[in-house]
C-alpha cells in the first residue's frame, strides 16, 4: 500500500463561529482498512459529509488519486468510485433487493434511462445482482420488499448497493448501529470479506469491531486528527486513553 486513494488536505468545515474540521490532512492507501473513531460530537460523520460532497469545505481540498473532488456534486462521486453508506438506513422499500441491486448495475452501466422498465428481465444485471445479494448472506430475501426485512438485512442490502456501484473507496458510516447483537454476525463477516482492492473507511464507536478490522486508526477530536496509527499503537497511546477515559467519566 504506496499510494494514497483518497487524501485530504488542510481540510475545514466552519458552521457560523463553530469550526466542525480543523485542517484535517488524511491520506487513504490503496486496499487500506482505515478506521475514523473519536468521542460524540468529535465531527466524523461531518469529515465523511466532506469527503462524499454532502458538505462543501469552506476550505481545504480531496483528492482521489491526485484528481481533484473539491467541487463535484455528491451524485458525480459514485462515478468517480467514492461510494458511502450512512448511519440511517435509506433504502427503495418498495422494491426487492433484486430490484434494487439491478437497478444500481443498470446505472452503473450508464442504462439508466431505462429504468423504469422491468430490469430483472436484463439476465445480465439480473444474474450479477443475485450473485452479489447471495455473496452477502441476502440470497434468501432476493425477492421479499425492503420494507420488511429485518434491520440487520437492510443494512446488508445497503452495503450491497454500495459494492454493486464498483468502489474504489468505501466509507462505512456506523454500519452496525441499531442491529441487534443476534443479525450482527452476517455483516462483520461482510465487512471481513470486501474485496481487498478497495480502500474502506469506517466509523465505528463499538471498539471490538474496529480493531478486528482496521489495519490503520484516526483519532479525531473536536474535528481535528489527534493521533493516527497501528490498532495496537493507539490502544497504547496515553493521548486516546485520556481522551475515552475522560468521556467514559463524564458520561
Amino acid at each position: 500500500m504506496s499510494e494514497a486513494v483518497l487524501a485530504t488536505h488542510s481540510l475545514q468545515k466552519r458552521f457560523g463561529g463553530i469550526v466542525a474540521t480543523q485542517n484535517v490532512s488524511l491520506a487513504l492507501m490503496r486496499g487500506e482498512r482505515r478506521a475514523l473513531i473519536g468521542p460524540n460530537g468529535a465531527g466524523k460523520t461531518t469529515l465523511v459529509n466532506l469527503l462524499t460532497g454532502m458538505l462543501a469545505p469552506s476550505s481545504g481540498t480531496i483528492a482521489l488519486e491526485g484528481d481533484a473532488l473539491t467541487p463535484l456534486p455528491p451524485h458525480r462521486l459514485p462515478r468517480r468510485g467514492v461510494v458511502r453508506t450512512f448511519q440511517i438506513t435509506q433504502l427503495f422499500d418498495t422494491l426487492t433487493p433484486l430490484e434494487t441491486i439491478s437497478l444500481v448495475i443498470a446505472e452503473r452501466e450508464r442504462a439508466g434511462s431505462r429504468l423504469w422498465r422491468p430490469l430483472t428481465r436484463a439476465t445480465t444485471y439480473r444474474d450479477e445482482a443475485a450473485q452479489l445479494l447471495t455473496t452477502l448472506h441476502l440470497g434468501d430475501v432476493l425477492r421479499e420488499r425492503a420494507a420488511i426485512l429485518p434491520y440487520g438485512k437492510r443494512r446488508l442490502l445497503e452495503i450491497a448497493i454500495a459494492l454493486a456501484a464498483r468502489p474504489r473507496v468505501l466509507l462505512l458510516d456506523e454500519p452496525l448501529a441499531g442491529v441487534p447483537a443476534s443479525e450482527s454476525r452476517e455483516i462483520l463477516d461482510t465487512l471481513a470479506a470486501l474485496p481487498p482492492d478497495v480502500t474502506v473507511l469506517l466509523i465505528e464507536h463499538d471498539m471490538d469491531i474496529v480493531f478486528r478490522f482496521a489495519s490503520r486508526i484516526s483519532v479525531l477530536v473536536n474535528g481535528a486528527l489527534l493521533v493516527e496509527g497501528a490498532p495496537d499503537e493507539i490502544a497504547r497511546d496515553p493521548q486516546v486513553r485520556a481522551v475515552y477515559l475522560g468521556e467514559a467519566r463524564n458520561g
